[in-house]
Parts: structure tokens; C-alpha cells; sequence
């Protein structure tokens, strides 16, 4: 049933798409049906691969620059009183610029290459990874911080033993967002300027009025943005098994 879900998930997906195509009557190039987009996949598999693996880097540098940046700077603002004072009202008002108005600046700075797209990338990560594992370590249960102080641990011993592995899930629930947006990142830095990547080529593709292409590589996309986050939600379950998780389906109602 597990490999069954999704396959019916997927074939309603592509019946609603199917239906609104007839339903709208659209022509092709403004919105190809399921056949088309499937065709363009396999006439174009070599291309859209090259620059689906592209995207795939900038999507994992991008979350390992932006996962170690948001940890330590959490760590960092949680640990330092001082440093709080100054970092978190920076860490917040970062929030009120809108990233994507950065993309043209970050490939300004860091060129065409790669570097400006994984740079966007960790910028989109950065902040649900820093406030989710701050969130986390702020809360840490009273009666453990209680009983590391009648074992006189140090604060460094109470940090790395009590207090992080308490925040653990609360960072795993930022890690989980943080691989959700992860794509957004590298596809806004492409579509800025680029030379290769998915968005590179739907933006050429779409400029060519090549949509069933264009179409194509959108489901790439979407293909590794799902790959990924259950790759990652797995490896979260393996790795914190001791996160008890409860299903509302046990509850009985209450009048």
C-alpha cells in the first residue's frame, strides 16, 4: 500500500491535468496535456538530465551551507547573551527583505556560476533552520537543565548534552521546511542569470514557445523537490527514533 499511494496520487494528478487541458480547451502552447509533456520528456532526456544534476547541486551545497549556517548561528544566539542582543533583531528583520530581490545582487557578486544559485539557496534555508533549532533550544525541559545543575555540569557540558539533543526535534520540523524550499532558491538564482540548471532551461524553453519542454523540466523539478524531502524525512525518522509520533486517528472526539 505504501508504494500503491503514491502511484494513485501521481495518476490523479495527471487525470486533473488531462481534464483541465480539455476542459479549457487551451491550445498546446499555452498548456500542453500529459502526452506532450511526457514526449518533450523523452525526446529531451539527455538535456533535461544535464541540467537536472545542475540544479541537484546547487540544491544539496545549498542546504549544507545554509543547514551548518542556521545550527551555529542558533547555537551561537542562544549560547552568547550578548551576541543575542545584536544578532536576533538582525536575524528577524533579514525576514522583512524579500529574498528573491537578492537573487540579482548574489549574481552581481558571485557571477553566473554556480556559486550566486547555491549562495540564494542557503539564504532561503537559513532562517526556518536558525529559528526552528533557536526555538528548540530555548525550551529546553526545566527539570533536565534542574538536573544537569545538581550533577555541576558546566554550560558547554549542559549545551552539548541536554540542551541540543533536546532541540533536535524542533530542528528536524526546520530541516523539513528548509528542504521544501530548498529548490525555490536555486530556480530563482537560474532564472536570474544562468547558463545551465532546470530554470535555465524552462525560461529558454518557454522563450521558444517550446511549453511541453518547459513542462517537462517543471516536473523534473518537482520529481527531485519530492525525492529529496522524503530522503531527508526518512533519514530524520532513522536517525531521532526516540521522537514519539502520534496520530490525531487515535483520538476519540469529545463532545
Amino acid at each position: 500500500m505504501n508504494v500503491l499511494r503514491p502511484v494513485l496520487i501521481l495518476a490523479g494528478l495527471i487525470t486533473l491535468w488531462q481534464a483541465v487541458v480539455w476542459a479549457t480547451g487551451w491550445p498546446p502552447y499555452i498548456l500542453p496535456g500529459p502526452a506532450a509533456a511526457a514526449s518533450a520528456w523523452i525526446a529531451n532526456t539527455e538535456l533535461i538530465a544535464r541540467h537536472g544534476a545542475l540544479t541537484l547541486a546547487e540544491i544539496l551545497l545549498g542546504l549544507v551551507a545554509g543547514v551548518a549556517f542556521g545550527g551555529a548561528s542558533a547555537v551561537v544566539i542562544a549560547y552568547f547573551r550578548p551576541v543575542r542582543r545584536w544578532l536576533l533583531p538582525v536575524l528577524v528583520i533579514s525576514q522583512a527583505i524579500p529574498v528573491f530581490a537578492l537573487a540579482p545582487v548574489l549574481v552581481l557578486w558571485l557571477g553566473y556560476g554556480i556559486a550566486s544559485k547555491v549562495a540564494m539557496a542557503s539564504l532561503i534555508i537559513f532562517f526556518p533552520v536558525a529559528a526552528s533549532f533557536y526555538d528548540g533550544l530555548r525550551r529546553t525541559e526545566s527539570g533536565w537543565l534542574d538536573l544537569a545543575d545538581t550533577m555541576n555540569a558546566s554550560r558547554w557540558n549542559t549545551l552539548r548534552q541536554v540542551r541540543i539533543p533536546a532541540a533536535l526535534p524542533s530542528l528536524a520540523s526546520g530541516l523539513r521546511v528548509a528542504v521544501a524550499v530548498a529548490p525555490i532558491g536555486a530556480v530563482v538564482g537560474e532564472w536570474v542569470g544562468s547558463s545551465a540548471g532546470l530554470g535555465h532551461l524552462m525560461l529558454h524553453a518557454n522563450a521558444r514557445l517550446q511549453v511541453d519542454l518547459m513542462f517537462a523540466a517543471l516536473a523534473t523539478l518537482a520529481l527531485i523537490a519530492l525525492a529529496l524531502y522524503f530522503a531527508v524525512d526518512q533519514a530524520l525518522r532513522r536517525a531521532l527514533p526516540w521522537i514519539p509520533e502520534t496520530s490525531f486517528d487515535s483520538e476519540r472526539g469529545r463532545s
